[in-house]
């Protein structure tokens, strides 16, 4: 019988300061950063959109004025802004905050520093597609390490039969893509304010609840200057 499990919320990552694309981010919030005339925060709310999820709850810290301004003009998905401007909360902490826009069911988790070439709707569907709340608590887009553009790491995990992920030793054959389902209970006991997601995943790959979705299809990576010329050259090719 087929998951018709259809996500309605995402948290849409925003907040940060893009350290390693300075001096463009001093002036420029990451999120707005254009890849191909589009902002990298549009790359990903088109997906979302595409996908059929209503809601993007959108973290802004750094020229968070900027971020906000650019998508109030959004009506698909509709955009709630979760205010960090005062204190920057790393990701565990900015999903803690916005836990009262997000819903008592799993939600997309999201970067705005990469998107797929082909549109990114069908993956964030066939991530939905395996979810199952009785074995999971985390499910991760995945893109290969060898291939992607802007990947300058020996990769996040490796990935069983099964769609199990798991951390050996050595190079690891995927990345995280950026995406990702979680559950916002997981959350709920957090007592500190400012806290890593990471961990969170780690937790669930030991005891075997985390899964993935690989895909062979371009994944482009965003995090650095250089990384927008690889970006724009691999879109044209």
């Amino acid at each position: 019988m087929p998951n018709e499990f259809a996500p309605a919320t995402a948290m849409v990552f925003a907040a940060g300061l893009g350290k390693r694309m300075r001096p463009l981010t001093d002036a420029v919030p990451k999120p707005l950063v254009r890849v191909n005339g589009k902002a990298l925060i549009d790359h990903v709310l088109d997906d979302l959109a595409a996908a059929g999820v209503a809601r993007a709850v959108v973290n802004v810290h750094h020229l968070g004025d900027d971020v906000q301004s650019h998508v109030a003009a959004r009506r698909s998905p509709e955009i709630v802004i979760s205010d960090e401007r005062a204190t920057l909360l790393d990701q565990g902490g900015g999903i803690k905050k916005a836990l009262p826009h997000l819903g008592d069911a799993p939600f997309f988790i999201c970067n705005t520093d990469a998107f797929w070439k082909d549109g990114g709707a069908r993956h964030l569907r066939a991530l939905a597609d395996i979810w199952d709340p009785e074995r999971m608590d985390v499910a991760l887009l995945l893109a290969r390490t060898k291939g992607s553009v802007g990947v300058d790491w020996d990769g996040d995990f490796a990935r069983d039969a099964e769609g199990r992920l798991s951390q050996p030793p050595g190079a690891r054959p995927y990345v995280y893509a950026g995406v990702g389902l979680i559950k916002p209970e997981l959350f709920a006991g957090a007592a500190d304010e400012i806290f890593p997601l990471a961990p969170y995943f780690f937790a669930a790959a030991r005891a075997g609840r985390l899964f993935g979705v690989a895909s062979d299809a371009l994944w482009l990576h965003v995090g650095t200057l250089a990384a927008i010329a690889e970006a724009e050259a691999a879109l044209a090719a």
